[in-house]
């Protein structure tokens, strides 16, 4: 971070009605072992300034990977030349009343720095962890890699705003696939959701190998499990699926841009309307779903987005009624709805638009064992393979690396293949028992994708297990 960047940059502010110069860092390290073979080690940083200016009705951006002075300059004057461009031609121009002054800051608990591991510890790490993916000689490909992130921005406006935060994020995978006659099934940790907001003592803490040695086993058991069948079943879905299902099914279709049609021509819009808020059931009264930018080490915890807005916890989804969308201050003035922090952008040379944060599913009431055996004849569901659904975010059909057969309220044999389909608003009103916090996990995903020019970012989903009755569960190859 630039430490004089304020003082760069307060001088050089336009006069006009609004404009903000975000400056944003990047470094992003990966390192990958597979197949007991180290792979070329990738290191990526960049650094550059967006401006945003709204003046006289138009809006405009300027985007530069020259940080010096005239390149800032040049920034401003590229904002401003299309402001005056779109002027009187935008779908809304923003209440600049709205805007408030902040200033804060928000810096992710590193207790043990990523910098501070030498590479040849990391890749040693990686090498043993290898070891503990190929304990079975059936095992046809095995590997594992640790991700690491940081952003740094900082943010200053002509209201006089100041905002600095560092967002970490460290990412650990690990896949191991079994051979059985032909027959390969394969195990993941957690597809890619045991992403954190961390240091690396976040590794410290997971035990790879140990989860190596059970990922290992099952993909074994997998290759020569049978095919699950086709049938309308009571279901429980691990954490490690249903932030796939919080995600494609409540996240992208409460997204505020979406439902007011921005999104269309990309990635389709949403069955949710405007007038649904207030009142529409949107799942059972088990259903409580929060924006929470305060949970601790979750991927997209912060104080402020992208725009300055001041992030705080809200309700979603209330009892099972919509309450509010997942729209920043300016797609929110527009609909004339409540908004929430929510503006986001993936780097400097993207302007920040509505996305998810930390969208959670609240913890129930009751703990894992008693969910089971409340249940005849079920199955329990985890890890996401695959994903499909509709571009109004409405009819979906998802896949799991794993079922755990149910019978008589007792785990028995496991199945592979294992699919559900359904429709959003029949699907979560046919939610029933929702796990206690001794089920709840801190998961997250870092692809989400969505905007023109495409943007990939962090979203964090924190849930229990939960429990659903009477779902269209059907095997494949």
């Amino acid at each position: 971070m630039k430490e004089d960047f304020a003082n760069i940059v307060r001088p050089l502010l336009p006069n006009v009605d609004y404009c903000s110069i975000r400056f944003v860092s990047r470094y992003s390290n990966i390192i990958n072992a597979t197949r007991n073979v180290v792979e070329p080690v990738f290191i990526s940083e960049d650094e550059g300034v967006m401006v945003t200016v709204y003046n006289d009705g138009g809006c405009g951006y300027g985007a530069t990977s020259n940080t010096s002075k005239s390149g800032i300059k040049s920034a401003i004057e590229s904002a401003i030349e299309w402001a005056d461009f779109t002027k009187n031609r935008l779908t809304y121009y923003p209440k600049i009343s709205g805007i408030k002054k902040q200033s804060g800051s928000y810096f992710t608990s590193e207790d043990e720095q990523w910098s501070k591991i030498s590479m040849k510890d990391k890749a040693d790490y990686l090498l043993e962890v290898n070891k503990a993916l190929k304990s079975k000689s059936s095992i046809s490909n095995w590997g594992a890699g640790i991700r690491y992130n940081s952003i740094e921005s900082q943010f200053i406006d002509t209201i006089d705003s100041n905002i600095r935060q560092k967002l970490s994020y460290i990412l650990p995978q690990m896949v191991v696939s079994a051979e059985y006659k032909k027959e390969i099934q394969t195990r993941t940790y957690g597809g890619h959701a045991h992403a954190r907001q961390a240091g690396y003592d976040f590794i410290d803490t997971i035990k790879m190998h140990d989860r190596a040695r059970i990922l290992a086993e099952e993909a074994v058991a997998l290759s020569k499990a049978e095919n699950c069948d086709d049938k309308i079943i009571d279901v429980v879905i691990a954490p490690d699926q249903m932030i796939l299902q919080i995600h494609e099914s409540i996240g992208h279709p409460l997204e505020l841009d979406r439902i007011l049609g921005d999104e269309r021509n990309y990635a389709g819009s949403s069955f949710v309307k405007p007038e649904m808020f207030g009142n529409y059931k949107y799942g059972s009264e088990c259903l409580n779903v929060t924006f929470d930018p305060s949970v601790t080490s979750e991927l997209a915890s912060c104080n402020f987005d992208d725009d300055g807005t001041q992030a705080q916890r809200e309700y979603l989804i209330k009892d099972g009624i919509l309450q509010r969308p997942i729209g920043g201050l300016f797609s929110s003035q527009r609909a004339e709805m409540d908004h929430v922090a929510c503006s986001r952008s993936c780097n400097w040379n993207r302007p920040p638009i509505d996305r998810m944060g930390n969208i959670n599913l609240e913890p129930g009431q009751t703990n894992f064992s008693d969910m089971i055996s409340s249940i005849e004849d079920g199955i329990y569901l985890e890890t996401n393979n695959s994903w499909s659904i509709d571009d109004k975010r409405n009819k979906f059909q998802f896949g799991c690396e794993k079922g755990t057969l149910i019978k008589n309220g007792e785990l028995k044999s496991i199945v592979k293949n294992v699919n559900y389909r359904g429709i959003t608003e029949s699907f979560w009103n046919n939610l029933t028992t929702v796990g206690d916090k001794s089920t709840f996990e801190i998961l997250g995903t870092s692809n989400c994708g969505k905007g023109e020019p495409n943007q990939t970012i962090f979203v964090g989903h924190a849930t229990p297990t939960c429990h659903f009755k009477s779902i269209d569960v059907f095997g494949g190859v």
